[in-house]
């Protein structure tokens, strides 16, 4: 099943997030390589697909894991909920309808 994890970060979290974004990456390439990851990427703080400056708010990961249980373990081990980016991680059952 796929599960929605939303990561709000904790204010002016931008060098931080830059500073491990390697190691996020890295595990959401691994999800894609196993075919389990459906879409990802940050919440822009402002109204831009660069929001520079201003950093961002969040992330979304929307990807297939075995149970809930499992998308929390994956979530809560993440660098950015490490590495003290997050201040919270929200992991939800989340069912694709669209594209089909």
């Amino acid at each position: 099943m796929f599960y929605a994890i939303i990561g709000e970060d904790v204010p002016s979290s931008l060098e931080r997030r830059m500073e491990i974004r390697p190691e996020h990456l890295a595990r959401l390439q691994a999800l894609q390589d196993e075919g389990r990851l459906l879409l990802a990427g940050p919440l822009p703080a402002v109204d831009s697909p660069d929001p520079g400056s201003a950093g961002f708010t969040g992330s979304l990961v929307v990807a297939e894991f075995d149970s809930l249980e499992d998308a929390q373990d994956w979530a809560d081990a993440d660098p950015y909920a490490t590495g003290g980016v997050f201040a919270r991680i929200t992991v939800k059952p989340f069912r694709k309808v669209f594209p089909s």
